[in-house]
Formats: structure tokens, C-alpha cells, sequence
């Protein structure tokens, strides 16, 4: 009696060890995994391809803004890092990675 009740508490049948489907026990695991992917992972790759594109695509006299919220006016591209005119006769050496978007993005909004 007291192994049968033990199996009962444990949601097993009483004649032996569950023999369930394995993909029946991990399918809610799988479908959690699938929309993970399609409303946030897919996404965040597309948004990184499209900056990564943007910040290659660079050329002398584009307008930027730094992670940082500073607007220049791009002067000399090189493989790493630009260099921005940012008023007057000040330039600041910018990473690349620290760019993120077009000025003119914000404006049509």
C-alpha cells in the first residue's frame, strides 16, 4: 500500500515507471524556446545586421549621433573609428561602435 500511494503522489500508474513520450514532456519547453526566438532573438539580429551595415557604410559628411547623444558631422572614416566635426574646429575621435544613428531619423518621426 505504501508504494503504491508514494507512486500515486508522484503521477506515475501503479503498475511500473512512467513510460511517457519524451517529446509530449519537453514540447512546452520547445515552444517557449520558438517564440524566445521569433519575438526577441530574430529581431535583435536584424536591428544588429542593420547598424553594423550603417556604421560600414559611412562616408565623409554624414550626419551621426554617439551613443553618448553628441551630433557632428562625419569628417575622416578609417576601419575602427571616425572623426567628427562637431562645431567650430573641434573633432573628436569617435568609435565606431559608439555611432548609432542618423540625425535624419529622428527628424522624420
Amino acid at each position: 500500500m505504501g508504494n503504491s500511494v508514494y507512486l500515486f503522489l508522484m503521477g506515475q500508474p501503479a503498475g511500473g515507471p512512467g513510460q511517457s513520450n519524451p517529446l509530449i514532456t519537453f514540447l512546452p519547453l520547445i515552444l517557449v524556446f520558438v517564440v524566445f526566438y521569433f519575438f526577441m532573438i530574430r529581431p535583435q539580429m536584424k536591428k544588429q545586421k542593420d547598424m553594423n551595415n550603417y556604421r560600414n557604410s559611412l562616408q565623409k559628411g554624414d550626419k551621426v549621433v554617439t551613443t553618448g547623444g553628441i551630433y557632428g558631422k562625419v569628417a575622416e572614416v578609417k576601419d575602427n573609428y571616425v572623426m567628427l566635426e562637431v562645431g567650430g574646429d573641434l573633432k573628436l575621435k569617435v568609435d565606431k561602435s559608439a555611432l548609432i544613428k542618423d540625425p535624419s531619423d529622428i527628424e522624420q518621426k
